[in-house]
């Protein structure tokens, strides 16, 4: 198909464009088509602009975070897998507000036995189920493992509290004023869960084959809930889904473990020379040079002759943590220990890998690896990573992340052979939680409210790394049935988002939504959102200005509070690319992507009136063209299928029997302008239609009778009019022999089988089918 020729505008601009505007009105009014306004701006869905954030996404000039500083003593009893800890919070007020209280998170409270989130399902019977599900579901007392708040202190005097669920008031004796600090001490302990076989996101894995535990420890500390300008406090509490709203502050922690333990966390550790052996610590500095290969700190021989021991001494991990928003720590005799160092920008960043033997060998080919790669893909598309280093932690059915410490899944099986299923599930899971490390631990969105924020934005970036991983590692593609084209990435490509988006819409809701409110969190949080920014960049913006924007994005917000709107904002205000409409349908909305050809005609050109054009005319009050001094040379579309075509002759160009045309051309153009004008064989007229409710770009591509092909893209504002259906005139040097809507799949479109022409009448899509049965 050749570009649109200068002929192309005087053809159809000699009359038309005088009853073009008429006429659409018209065939909307008459088919039923409506306007439904899929472009109008958001202002109605958005706050209004303010001082704290500005209408281009950005903080405002008064922006402001509170911030909470906290110096912890924690003991971790291994034999009665309890935790006893004790800390001080100096919480700032750096809100123009003067606070009347203070609130503090307890999630560990989800876990008492009467926890209202035990309740908040229904719970009726499964026709088949194993005795251990049954009896664990329905006779069992459950595991206790709330806060016991023992105390709650200021100036060593009893401070007034109100537990409510998963939050506790502090009652302040005045209001903290706007810019003070206030100090305060908790003491508590709690049972900790087995997240193997009670679930959590955290907990300890128990090994009955030589008795030890391996611990992943987070939440295990009163919080404090985030106050900002957009709700006040954020102390919507804890069902589960919804994970966390927290402040950032400075962290001292000191944490007490049974004398063989191997240990890491959040923060740098203080007093690596009493922890460490001087092997350890050999080694350590090995790895703080050794850039392409890890380095093994605690060997897994080491780790197995550890595991015989139960030391009944202890030994104290004191660790630092600037600027952050969480603090996690895992610590076990089982623990292999290796390290790698990564260059980010122009400073070292230690890659850091602890798993038990059960993970190898996959573990020690791979997780180092992964983070390393992340940190360095991540990096290049958002900031450069501030912390000093980033560990991954393995833990059996694990995938979960705190500042500079994640936990992850992927074990070999008994026999150490490793599945496709293992080896990829671990990598991505890897790239994934220490992606967390970006959004949200720095990018600090509000978790509790808008899942997608950080789950979405994060699951985007674990594809580009996923892909990226590939490139640096391409060893990763040889899987157990031969070498693959690309990294299998689980979400983020339009196709693995096509059966959800299609599904039933009673079990669908928008992604903006809060995470307890949905039904799918995996695809409304994670996929749908990973796939509608990958669409943007690939489909919609493109590299350069997605990129941009979205870099820019990660920087304004990094060590602060963004909104859903904060991020919308930015990607059109870096871009100059109006997307209202794109955040209404892919992120308001639960619409699917359905674009077809619903019918293609062909045309000769004629001075003749056709019955199609002297209706037109007529409506108008033209019921004599050939003496209308407007109409008397008027060009007139013959559609070469109808009954009138069959008494002209079709044969040659279709220019033929519009001798007035040719003559026009002749009284206003050189010969020379003349032969430049790109004389079409054939004149075609396609109408797509858009049977799903989401506005896309119409990607084409056209296939010639001569075998070649060509693509074509019409902007999205092409449904701008018409929310049904649109026509485009086309003009070929060449007979087209079929039209195929996204050849590529990038759009997430539903029902591929209306894509193409010439369809068979007799097929019925696979999403037909799927309608009538549902």
């Amino acid at each position: 198909m050749q570009k649109q020729s200068l002929f192309y505008f005087l053809m159809f601009n000699l009359f038309v464009s005088g009853f073009a505007l008429a006429q659409e009105k018209e065939t909307e009014k008459e088919e039923g088509h409506t306007n439904q306004n899929k472009f109008r701006q958001l202002y109605d869905e958005f706050a209004t602009p303010n001082v704290y954030r500005n209408a281009a996404g950005a903080p405002g000039y008064k922006y402001y975070q509170n911030r909470a500083d906290y110096d912890m003593d924690i003991v971790l009893d291994d034999k009665n897998t309890k935790l006893y800890g004790f800390e001080t919070i100096t919480y700032t007020n750096n809100s123009p507000d003067d606070l009347e209280y203070l609130w503090v998170q307890l999630d560990q409270n989800i876990r008492q036995k009467d926890s209202p989130a035990s309740k908040k399902n229904g719970s009726g019977f499964a026709p088949v189920t194993t005795p251990s599900g049954f009896v664990n579901s329905h006779m069992t007392e459950g595991f206790d493992g709330g806060f016991n708040i023992e105390s709650v202190t200021h100036d060593g005097q009893a401070l007034s509290h109100t537990i409510n669920y998963t939050m506790m008031r502090i009652n302040l004796a005045e209001p903290l004023e706007s810019g003070d600090s206030f100090e305060f001490s908790i003491k508590w302990n709690y049972n900790i869960n087995d997240h193997v076989n009670d679930g959590g996101r955290s907990g300890y894995e128990f090994f009955p084959e030589d008795g030890n535990r391996a611990y992943v420890i987070a939440q295990f500390f009163p919080r404090m809930a985030v106050y900002n300008d957009k709700e006040g406090w954020q102390n919507y509490q804890f069902w589960g889904s919804g994970e966390f709203a927290l402040p950032f502050g400075d962290y001292e922690v000191n944490i007490t473990v049974p004398a063989d333990h191997i240990l890491d966390a959040t923060g740098e550790l203080q007093n690596r020379k009493e922890v460490f052996s001087d092997q350890m610590l050999k080694r350590f500095e090995k790895a703080k040079s050794s850039y392409n290969e890890p380095v093994v700190i605690v060997t897994e021989e080491e780790a197995i002759e550890a595991e015989k021991g139960f030391s009944e001494q202890s030994k104290t991990w004191e660790f630092k943590a600037k600027n952050v928003r969480d603090f996690g720590f895992a610590t076990s005799r089982k623990f292999i220990w290796d390290m790698m160092a990564v260059k980010v920008g122009d400073k070292d960043v230690m890659a850091v890998s602890l798993y038990p033997k059960e993970g190898n060998p996959l573990w020690e080919d791979w997780s180092t690896r992964a983070v390393a790669s992340t940190l360095k893909t991540y990096s290049n598309f958002t900031f450069k990573y501030p912390y000093h280093k980033a560990i991954s932690v393995h833990a059996k059915s694990q995938g979960m992340e705190y500042p500079m410490i994640c936990w992850n899944y992927g074990r070999p099986n008994p026999d150490g052979t490793i599945t496709d299923r293992a080896k990829y599930g671990m990598v991505s899971v890897i790239i994934h939680e220490v992606g967390h490390n970006f959004f949200p631990m720095i990018v600090n969105s509000d978790e509790r409210q808008w899942g997608w924020m950080d789950e979405g934005l994060n699951t985007f970036m674990q594809y580009l790394s996923e892909q990226e991983f590939a490139k640096e590692y391409p060893e990763i593609l040889e899987s157990n049935n031969g070498t693959l084209d690309k990294y299998p990435s689980r979400r983020g490509e339009p196709s693995k988002i096509v059966n959800y988006m299609k599904g039933n819409q009673d079990y669908i809701s928008p992604i903006m939504t809060n995470p307890e409110q949905v039904y799918q969190l995996g695809n409304n949080a994670y996929g749908k959102p990973a796939t509608a920014l990958n669409i943007l960049r690939e489909t919609i913006m493109g590299h350069e200005l997605f990129d941009y924007s979205f870099k820019t994005f990660a920087q304004r917000w990094m060590f602060k509070h963004p909104t859903p709107e904060d991020f919308f904002r930015t990607m059109e205000d870096a871009s100059a690319v109006e997307l209202d409409w794109f955040w209404r349908g892919w992120f308001y909305t639960t619409d699917y992507v359905d674009i077809g050809v619903k019918d293609v005609k062909s045309y000769v050109l004629t001075n003749t009136p056709t019955e199609e054009g002297k209706a037109l005319l007529a409506r108008y009050g033209i019921t004599n063209p050939a003496e209308n001094e407007r109409t008397k040379d008027a060009v007139y579309l013959l559609d070469t299928s109808s009954e009138e075509a069959e008494k002209i002759d079709l044969s040659g160009d279709p220019l033929k029997n519009a001798p007035k045309l040719n003559q026009y051309l002749m009284d206003n153009f050189s010969q020379a302008e003349i032969n430049a004008m790109e004389m079409p064989n054939y004149v075609y007229e396609v109408t797509f239609n858009k049977p799903g409710g989401l506005v896309m770009p119409i990607i084409v591509k056209f296939t010639y009778a001569d075998g070649s092909t060509e693509m074509k893209r019409y902007p999205v504002q092409v449904w701008r009019k018409n929310d049904q259906s649109v026509t485009k005139a086309i003009l070929s040097e060449k007979q087209i022999t079929e039209i195929l809507v996204d050849p590529k799949l990038e759009t997430a479109d539903v029902d591929t089988s209306n894509n193409v022409w010439p369809r068979s009448e007799d097929e019925k899509s696979e999403f037909d089918k799927f309608k009538e049965n549902n």
